[in-house]
């Protein structure tokens, strides 16, 4: 076959499997009515009448915003309002003692993209847990990175301590540079979070291993879930813990306003860095800074400024709290009669605490996806279980849905695993 891209460049090709389910549940609701399908694809949150929501104040204050502050370009860095809301917004009341400093990005991606390409070289491992964000995989890939995951469960169902101390050790040993992601809390795809006490043992192993100096650890948390838990509030307090650690020890994190913000396709985030080292955070800043002017110039100012005014007036920001905090018990609510209603089946689900996803792990799960979609119901399948997705799903169709995945899997013959 002819081919004309340069070599690194060839064979690539992109299926999003994620997306091709979603855009299949909107023909299929165009078809059939959306009463009669069950999109359990996608990870944005719809009302019960299935239509994607936005919070009521965001959608406010974007059509209050002038047309100029909407369309004009906006620093590389991002808007300094914005920088200083997207760092309150992270930490709330546990911000470490450390050195912090963010820069904006093309989503929590974006973030997570930059923090490979300048933590770690071309040809290293990237190191993350099995059941992880696949557009993981296509970012190393596509920086020339290799993803390597340990196990994230244990038989008791708690952090992979052994498994994460292993993987850790090998790989320091192959490389000098570690970039590390780990996704909580409300892990995508299993809604796991880590505790307080496990990120205790975790940052133990990550300091253990930071002895040789000549060594890099870059710690990237991806938080996209965070404001989804059932005290937002007190699920940041693990972010305490990163102060004053080794200078030879980066900390990031993957800021996102899709999620908190139901800013979806505005694909407004930031790269948040913390360090011991002022050196170091000023580095970090221009690495960064650097890199976003080379991939995408600037990012949305419109939603960065939304973020800007929102925290700079309290009763706005109060405002959103109370209609996120609405759509979180939403969630919950949906989640509680899928759990109930699998408990009931004898059906396997992964530790799930809060959050947008619920997973169920089985073998096969495409041909569990497809006998699915035959009933109108539309999971995400992953490489060993699908994704259900409480965000999307109308609490009167999370009832029953529970029996038709475990009826699904038993005519699949499929053997949880």
């Amino acid at each position: 076959m002819e081919t004309r891209v340069a070599p690194h460049a060839q064979g690539k090709v992109y299926v999003d499997k994620l997306f091709g389910t979603g855009m299949a549940a909107k023909q299929a609701s165009i078809q059939y009515g959306k009463e009669n399908v069950v999109d359990a694809s996608m990870g944005a949150i719809t009302d019960d009448t299935g239509t994607l929501i936005c919070l009521p104040t965001v959608e406010e204050q974007f059509r209050k915003m002038p047309i100029q502050e909407m369309i004009s370009y906006s620093p590389v860095a991002g808007i300094p309002t914005f920088l200083e809301a997207a760092i309150k917004h992270t930490f709330g009341e546990y911000t470490p003692d450390a050195y912090i400093r963010a820069v904006a990005s093309a989503g929590g991606a974006g973030a997570i993209s930059n923090a490979i390409w300048n933590y770690s070289n071309v040809g290293d491992t990237i190191l993350t847990h099995d059941w992880y964000w696949t557009p993981y995989t296509t970012i190393c890939r596509e920086t020339g990175r290799f993803l390597r995951t340990f196990e994230l469960l244990n038989n008791e169902m708690q952090f992979n301590l052994e498994s994460f101390l292993m993987s850790v050790k090998h790989l320091l040993f192959e490389q000098d540079y570690l970039v590390i992601i780990l996704n909580s809390p409300n892990h995508n795809p299993t809604g796991y979070s880590i505790s307080n006490e496990e990120w205790d043992e975790i940052l133990k192993i990550i300091v253990q291993e930071s002895h040789n100096t000549m060594k890099t650890i870059t710690l990237v948390v991806d938080i996209a879930y965070i404001d989804y838990t059932s005290n937002p509030t007190q699920a940041r307090s693990f972010m305490k813990k990163f102060g004053n650690l080794p200078a030879n020890i980066l900390v990031t994190f993957a800021f996102s306003m899709s999620k908190g913000f139901t800013a979806y396709g505005q694909r407004t985030g930031a790269l948040i860095g913390v360090s011991s080292d002022k050196t170091v955070i000023e580095e970090f800043e221009n690495v960064t800074l650097v890199t976003s002017r080379a991939r995408w110039s600037n990012v949305n100012r419109g939603c960065m400024s939304l973020l800007g005014t929102i925290y700079n007036d309290d009763s706005l920001l109060t405002k959103v709290n109370s209609e996120r905090e609405k759509y979180n018990m939403l969630i919950k609510e949906r989640a509680d009669i899928f759990l109930h209603e699998a408990k009931k089946v004898d059906l396997k689900v992964l530790p799930y605490y809060s959050g947008f996803f619920i997973t169920i792990p089985c073998k096969n799960p495409e041909d569990v996806s497809n006998r699915l979609i035959d009933q109108k119901i539309f999971v995400a399948p992953l490489s060993m279980g699908i994704r259900i997705a409480a965000c999307s799903v109308p609490s009167t169709q999370m009832y029953g849905l529970a029996t038709k995945i475990k009826d699904a899997m038993v005519a699949s013959n499929n053997v949880t695993l």
